[in-house]
């Protein structure tokens, strides 16, 4: 064995190597493997492909692609799949519950099949909206050497001489209801919007997570923003393979990239970028599991200061596919590297500073999908943070694709997702209201489903511009107008949300960072006292015990027993890599 390769071996030697390990070695070597083989470094190369959805569909491919990278650079591939749930197809459902339950079951089984393997090392092929947080949450568990390779975003369908995605399908539902467009229109929508392989095409979460990945240095630079389709994305997933051997045989682990100035670059990138609401949500789960001290003030601070430079849908004229077209991520590096807003030292798997990355940009000339530096479409991010006598440990507010920051109305209460759309539905829901969805958080949901049907609804019937929404839910990234989420505590638990009542004043005032009602907070008080819990929606089984477990959406709603809260309290190796310590 070459001294590369024995070094590599830190963790799969207990596995492969000696006498004793023979009942191992003779198993493996029925799938195929050889002696030679298991002499060497072992990668687990996990990925989530599935039949329910695009965003995935390209995965056991780039998987080929990324074991041969591995075994030219001198490890052994060895596969493996984790499940996935598509938001898209789930949303508006039931379904759509398991969504976020299936980011910790994801990461869950990750890190088991890593463990119980010995793996040395990971490739992480991601597509949907919680395999990417999910993966990023596995490595920084784990600190194993690897990265997370983004499978890439989908080709825009083109309808009627403009290119369109999956958030102009629920919009379009919305306007037949309505009575806006015909059957023949709502079904060519259908019919164009997803012409393939890929993740949704505009600056939802996946993408969103997919840019973060490479803004945290745990991605290769210039490989997450080639869209699936695309002929170089093969070349990309190999080269993936060959930098996760270089990783493993230089044990660079993420917990030395993922640092607290690595998640200051994370969170520029989605306000630059006007990502997804979810990014709050995921980048707080992974940030506890690198054991970096993060909080939504973080947000907040970051986000007022980053412009937005990147037009893309929900709110802007271009897809995500267009990015890739415009120079990459790498021109949003320089973008914020210009403005002074890129701790450039923070060092990414490809070996380069983030600074370097960005510096060797290579933009596209005569592009307009990244904006110049002096030149933004909005002066400020894409995401604020309020508190107020509704939300006393904090909310996010989506800013991107409209211009209001304030709104007072009487409040519409529903108690689930499926009440409001059937209300927006039949048109009883009026401009100036403040259309509230509760028991939708964490616990209550359980799962805290996105609301995409619902504001995709309002929009189409022409109310997006006049109503505010509220829930303790989520919103998909594809999601544009005035809209709060993630309201803490949630309702379920008793936060304030579920003492309002229909017809109670709400204003919404960005500049002030509050969210407030015209009750006094004695009779807030003296309402909750009568109220009681609903019961529970699963009594058993995977949503009861997410529900069980799961923390508040402030925190990153975990599940896994991960208590980092401030620079005191931090201990970045509390958590061994693989755990094969005496």
């Amino acid at each position: 064995m070459d001294s590369n390769a024995q070094r590599g071996k830190r963790y799969s030697a207990v596995m492969t190597d000696g006498p004793a390990r023979a009942p191992a070695r003779a198993m493996l070597r029925a799938i195929g493997f050889t002696v030679e083989d298991l002499a060497k470094p072992i990668i687990g190369v996990g990925h989530a492909w599935i039949e329910t959805m695009p965003c995935n569909f390209n995965h056991r491919a780039l998987a080929e692609h990324v074991k041969a990278g591995i075994r030219a650079a001198g490890a052994l591939p060895m596969e493996f799949n984790t499940i996935a749930v598509s938001d898209g197809v789930s949303m508006g459902t039931e379904g759509m519950r398991s969504s976020l339950v299936s980011r910790e079951v994801i990461a869950d089984s990750i890190e088991l099949v890593t463990r119980g393997h010995s793996f040395d090392g990971l490739v992480l092929i991601v597509g949907c909206d919680k395999t990417i947080p999910a993966a990023a949450m596995a490595l920084c568990r784990l600190d194993v050497p690897g990265l997370v390779l983004y499978s890439g975003t989908i080709a825009a369908g083109r309808l009627h001489g403009r290119d369109i995605t999956l958030q102009e399908v629920f919009e379009a539902v919305g306007a037949h209801a309505a009575g806006r467009i015909d059957d023949a229109e709502l079904a060519a929508v259908e019919a164009t919007a997803c012409p393939g392989a890929g993740a949704c095409g505009g600056q939802f979460t996946a993408n969103t997570m997919s840019t973060v990945m490479e803004f945290l240095g745990l991605s290769p630079a210039g490989a997450n923003d080639i869209p699936a389709t695309h002929p170089d994305k093969a070349a990309a997933a190999t080269q993936a393979g060959r930098l996760a051997t270089r990783l493993v045989m230089e044990d660079v682990r993420p917990r030395a990239l993922a640092t607290p100035e690595a998640f200051e670059n994370a969170i520029a990138c989605v306000a630059a970028s006007a990502g997804s609401t979810n990014a709050v949500l995921h980048l707080l789960a992974i940030a506890a599991e690198a054991a970096v001290p993060l909080d939504l003030a973080d947000f907040d601070r970051i986000s007022a200061k980053t412009p937005v430079l990147v037009d893309i849908k929900p709110g802007g004229r271009f897809v995500a596919a267009d990015v890739h077209g415009a120079g990459g991520l790498a021109v949003l590096g320089a973008r914020l590297q210009e403005l002074g807003l890129l701790h450039e030292g923070c060092a990414t798997v490809d070996g380069r500073t983030i600074g370097e990355i960005a510096a060797a940009a290579h933009e596209t000339p005569g592009q307009e999908v990244i904006r110049p530096a002096a030149a933004p479409l909005k002066n400020r991010g894409g995401i604020a943070i309020l508190h107020g006598a509704l939300a006393p440990e904090g909310c996010v507010v989506k800013l991107a694709g409209h211009e209001r920051t304030r709104h007072t109305g009487p409040a519409r209460v529903f108690d689930s997702e499926e009440a409001c759309f059937a209300a927006v539905q039949a048109r009883t829901v009026r401009a100036g209201d403040v259309v509230m969805i509760r028991y939708e958080g964490p616990v209550g949901g359980p799962g805290m489903r996105e609301m995409l049907s619902v504001t995709g609804a309002i929009v189409g019937a022409g109310l997006g511009d006049s109503v505010v929404l509220i829930t303790d839910g989520r919103f998909s990234g594809a999601t544009h107008g005035f809209m709060v989420a993630h309201v803490t505590p949630e309702a379920a638990l008793g936060g304030p949300l579920a003492a309002v009542r229909d017809g109670d004043v709400i204003t919404v005032d960005v500049d002030s960072r509050r969210i407030d009602i015209e009750v006094t907070q004695a009779e807030l008080a003296e309402r909750l006292q009568g109220w009681t819990p609903p019961p529970p929606r699963y009594r058993y089984g995977a949503l009861a015990k997410y529900a069980a477990m799961v923390g508040s959406a402030s925190r990153g709603a975990l599940t896994s027993p991960v208590p980092i809260r401030n620079s005191a309290e931090l201990d970045r190796s509390s958590n061994p890599p693989v755990g094969y310590r005496p």
